[in-house]
């Protein structure tokens, strides 16, 4: 199959004009990673009744955003979820999670569109069980706000966040580029993944969502004439940020100098720097610079909500509420009394 480019090719690619939010926030995060931290257990409705008076109080919110949040929602990678989507991937590879499964090395390309179609649809075109990032959408509607997110499901922008204040630092499950990268440009696949599913089986049901068939029979392969392909030929891979070939396109471009300039005009403000379900894969990236922005600022306070590894450094222990949980039922508790 092959597909045309979403973006035109970026001739700005080393423009110095633009702001990098990105490698500033790595270069702030930098600074951080050495602060003596503490796990904090303090009371969790106390901890709560702090952060509805801290959101309360702020003038803006930085919301950072990982793998934790979507789990939150429902968008689990593993267990009951990953078996009924791919029952055949873990009888015959032994895989058994959606993670892992994206690092495979996978017999052919028809195998391994057969995979990552699947991951794609359920994880970017299907929203999650839970009402977590409309909940959240709720807490910050009326306020300024941005989004900085390692997660790649889409689930902000469809819970209605405005595009124009969302940055997805580690690439989209909806878009696809050139191995190498070298073009600079990104494909979008949503018209190519209902025919991949409808191949291997997949039915829409009185939704019009695709679920797996009530047989289970599942064919493990796509056709060959479905692999997507640019107009050279050359297989397409997935736009996640695994190493250097990573296409940082127009769009990436423009969010990462949003949030740049988002933090710069809001220097010194009320701020509320809230992470939701980061953990130590890229820390750097969002908990390590809102430690940072954090101290730098002393009318700011950092928020940690995981649903168990909740810390912060002891350079702004009175200025952090950590909160130990389930983050879908804090979301809940707090706009419940909204």
């Amino acid at each position: 199959m092959f597909i045309r480019k979403k973006t035109e090719p970026d001739t700005k690619r080393s423009s110095p004009e633009a702001a990098d939010g990105y490698r500033e926030t790595i270069r702030r995060g930098m600074q951080a990673v050495n602060m003596p931290c503490r796990r904090r257990d303090a009371d969790p409705d106390a901890e709560l009744e702090r952060l509805r008076a801290a959101l309360d109080n702020a003038d803006t919110v930085v919301i950072g955003a990982g793998a934790g949040l979507s789990t939150a929602a429902g968008y689990t990678y593993g267990g009951e979820r990953f078996a009924r989507i791919f029952p055949d991937f873990q009888a015959r590879f032994g895989i058994t999670d959606m993670y892992s499964g994206g690092f495979y090395p996978y017999p052919d390309a028809e195998t391994r569109w057969a995979f990552w179609s699947r991951n794609i649809y359920f994880n970017r075109f299907v929203a999650p069980p839970k009402p977590v990032y409309d909940q959240l959408l709720d807490l910050v509607r009326d306020k300024e706000y941005f989004v900085i997110t390692t997660n790649v499901d889409h689930c902000f922008q469809r819970a209605g966040f405005e595009k124009a204040r969302l940055f997805y630092t580690q690439g989209d499950y909806g878009l696809l580029q050139t191995a190498d990268g070298l073009n600079g440009e990104t494909y979008d696949n949503e018209t190519m993944i209902p025919p991949m599913l409808e191949a291997q089986g997949f039915v829409r049901d009185e939704n019009g969502a695709f679920q797996p068939p009530a047989d289970g029979t599942l064919k493990m392969r796509v056709p060959s004439e479905l692999v997507p392909r640019d107009s050279t030929g050359r297989e397409l891979t997935m736009n996640l940020r695994a190493d250097d070939t990573f296409v940082e396109d127009a769009g990436w471009k423009r969010a990462s100098a949003a949030y740049a300039e988002f933090l710069r005009r809001h220097e010194g403000l009320k701020i509320v720097f809230l992470e939701l379900g980061v953990g130590a894969n890229t820390p750097v990236i969002i908990k390590f610079p809102f430690w940072q922005m954090t101290l730098e600022n002393e009318n700011a306070a950092y928020v940690c909500l995981s649903r168990s590894s909740a810390f912060c450094p002891d350079a702004i222990a009175d200025r952090s509420i950590c909160i130990n949980g389930d983050i879908a039922d804090v979301l809940e508790r707090l706009t419940s009394r909204q």
